[in-house]
């Protein structure tokens, strides 16, 4: 922890600070704007966007897609299905296998959906060259050590239900 007599280690960790407060505003300003857009959170916005682009793909296949808890896309697919944006079918000959298609208006949503669908924070990591993902995992991972607090479980969350729980529908 950083004391009074570390001026220099301080102003490095509130500059530090001050960088994820940027981070996760920007996370909530495109949260909210694909909320007052659609009228969906960021994690079914994404949810809809990989069904469009992979249609006929498996509850399971999302969830890896997503990097969320099988539980998790389950709960959203739910939700989706419940406002007929999104339909589920067994037409395979092993009835337990389930493919993930979009309604009629399901397409018309992603199609007038403003963008990044993944979000902010997933399209900006994807563009940094791996020697700076290797070096960001390795502090974040250092930092995550120090914090004594920490939700494992979080891990496998979308985003916009941590940074805007309130935007979750």
């Amino acid at each position: 922890m950083a004391s009074e007599q570390e001026p220099g280690l301080r102003e490095k960790s509130l500059e530090a600070l001050k960088k994820f407060r940027q981070i996760v505003s920007s996370a909530q300003q495109h949260f909210r704007k694909i909320e007052d857009q659609c009228g969906l959170s960021g994690a079914q916005l994404w949810a809809m966007r990989e069904i469009a682009g992979h249609p006929g793909q498996r509850v399971s296949d999302l969830a890896k897609a997503m990097s969320v808890h099988l539980s998790t896309a389950s709960n959203l697919l739910d939700k989706l299905t419940k406002r007929d944006l999104v339909r589920r079918e067994r037409n395979d000959p092993d009835q337990r296998i389930v493919r993930l298609f979009l309604t009629e208006e399901g397409l018309r949503i992603v199609a007038n959906a403003p963008g990044p669908a993944r979000g902010v924070l997933p399209e900006a990591l994807d563009q940094l060259p791996d020697e700076v993902l290797e070096d960001l995992n390795r502090s974040l991972a250092r930092l995550l050590e120090v914090i004594e607090v920490s939700d494992e479980k979080a891990e496998m969350k979308p985003l916009s239900a941590l940074i805007s729980p309130g935007l979750v529908r």
